[in-house]
């Protein structure tokens, strides 16, 4: 049975409301993002990433959104018990009619987010672990579009996605006039394929694109210099 909570640094995730537990993509991503002062998170679930940005730009304003009930409760339980309570906000709502509102049009210096990525995949029983996995809450059409309605014009969009989507994930980014800036593939050790990538996307086309490749492991239970150096203010 997973743990219902996860210790870090400055604070706790209790995760026991939540189908998608604390993992290395949700540190990787909060660790990794680019912030500023208004910061959106989209997907929060456990209110993990969040909180990282928070504790990262310690002026920020962090909004946090999630379209499933239990996941909205645990994030404000996480962020009423953490360093952070009055700069972070859980709103309880899909994205699509959050980025609805005028007053958020333009608002975010940084937009982050640890996605739903499968789309033909075998399905979860579970209905709350499977909006948290599948793409029919939230295509990436629709997580793009929103994006860049609430998006500042020089902000940017910051995800972590499975090496084989990224691809389909750029092609949408493309559509909703967004770039890529900032590419780094994640492996596990130094002789796998990349697992994971983290990518950033601007509103103004570069002709320079950051490309990195970076691994987790060295060898079995060793972290990398650069994952030790990426999480260094998060893990005990």
């Amino acid at each position: 049975m997973p743990n219902t909570f996860f210790r870090f640094q400055r604070f706790v995730v209790h995760q026991e409301r939540c189908a998608m537990k604390v993992g290395t993509d949700g540190v990787l991503i909060g660790a990794w993002a680019k912030g500023g002062r208004r910061v959106l998170d989209i997907g929060t679930g456990t209110g993990l990433v969040a909180l990282m940005m928070a504790q990262r730009y310690r002026q920020a304003r962090v909004d946090a959104v999630d379209i499933d009930p239990e996941c909205c409760l645990q994030a404000e339980e996480n962020v009423a018990d953490s360093p952070f309570p009055d700069r972070v906000e859980v709103f309880c709502s899909p994205v699509q009619t959050f980025a609805n509102d005028d007053a958020r049009k333009g608002l975010y210096d940084a937009v982050v987010s640890n996605p739903p990525f499968f789309d033909n995949a075998l399905k979860a029983p579970d209905s709350s672990r499977r909006m948290a996995r599948h793409t029919d809450s939230l295509p990436f059409a629709e997580l793009f579009q929103a994006v860049s309605v609430v998006m500042a014009p020089l902000g940017e969009f910051s995800a972590i996605i499975p090496f084989d989507y990224k691809l389909m994930f750029e092609r949408e980014a493309a559509a909703a006039g967004l770039f890529l800036t900032r590419s780094c593939a994640v492996k596990t050790t130094p002789t796998k394929n990349p697992k994971r990538y983290l990518l950033a996307f601007r509103k103004q086309h570069s002709d320079f694109v950051e490309v990195a490749e970076e691994v987790l492991e060295v060898s079995p239970g060793c972290r990398s210099a650069w994952y030790r150096q990426l999480t260094s203010d998060f893990y005990l």
